[in-house]
């Protein structure tokens, strides 16, 4: 659960597009320090909206976002989004992709030389250095564009379906790599999803929303410690986490229906 202090919080946030339409309304939530916390919710409730709006990348239409007590925009450079699609640059290396946002910040190439090639290794693509993205597989372009994001050293990495693209198998490794890094550095997450599996594997605690408008109507903890394993997914408690979430998922979408 959440810090006292939480270094996230949204008090009744909501957001209306220029067009009329309520993407989210009444969005509450604190996010702890070093917490790994999953959205989960049908499509069209907002989860991606909820963090755009934590990223700055779009303004909130009502409420009140901080962090940690302070505005977003003071923060800004504490946090790294990953989306759904890499989004690499097809010209440049996998290293000068790492690089980039440390190049942004006016760090020289030979200067981040060793900072970059420590993080591609801690991804498994030390090698590939010196590659293009054109020919990675799409799980190496996305293990491009978790390095890039975590080179910054953020202490909050939002990401936004990254793995829904990709064949089951590589998006277990992603999701055991992922919590490899989450533990080694001790940063927080807020990992959006439509899995109910990866959300329980991964999480320690799982929000689940309900669409029109978008907003928290559900919670669930799952308690496994860390370090989890690929054993973790063939337990009972593993069968019984995924039934619960996925029942708080079902009622999200009679409540949707309710309020329709």
């Amino acid at each position: 659960m959440p810090n006292e202090k939480p270094l996230l919080s949204l008090r009744d946030v909501g957001k209306t597009y220029p067009n009329g339409t309520v993407a989210v309304s009444g969005l509450n939530l604190d996010v702890g320090e070093h917490e790994f916390v999953s959205l989960l919710g049908p499509s069209g409730c907002g989860k991606s909206t909820a963090l755009k709006m934590m990223a700055g990348l779009i303004p909130i239409s009502s409420g009140q976002l901080a962090w940690g007590g302070y505005a977003l925009a003071d923060r800004a450079a504490d946090l790294s989004f990953v989306f759904q699609e890499p989004t690499l640059m097809p010209w440049a290396t996998v290293f000068d992709n790492v690089w980039l946002p440390l190049r942004l910040r006016g760090l020289g190439r030979a200067a981040c030389h060793s900072e970059v090639m420590s993080q591609l290794e801690s991804v498994g693509l030390g090698a590939f250095a010196d590659v293009y993205p054109r020919e990675l597989s799409g799980g190496m372009k996305m293990r491009v564009s978790i390095a890039r994001a975590l080179i910054t050293k953020p202490k909050l990495l939002l990401m936004d379906e990254p793995f829904a693209a990709l064949d089951e198998m590589t998006r277990f490794k992603l999701n055991n790599d992922l919590l490899k890094a989450w533990e080694r550095d001790r940063f927080t997450v807020v990992f959006v999803t439509h899995s109910v599996y990866e959300s329980v594997y991964l999480s320690q605690r799982i929000v689940v929303m309900a669409a029109r408008p978008g907003r928290v109507v559900g919670e669930v903890g799952v308690t496994q410690p860390q370090p989890r394993h690929e054993s973790f997914r063939t337990t009972p408690d593993y069968s019984r986490w995924c039934i619960e979430v996925s029942q708080a998922l079902a009622h999200s979408g009679e409540m949707a229906q309710v309020s329709a």
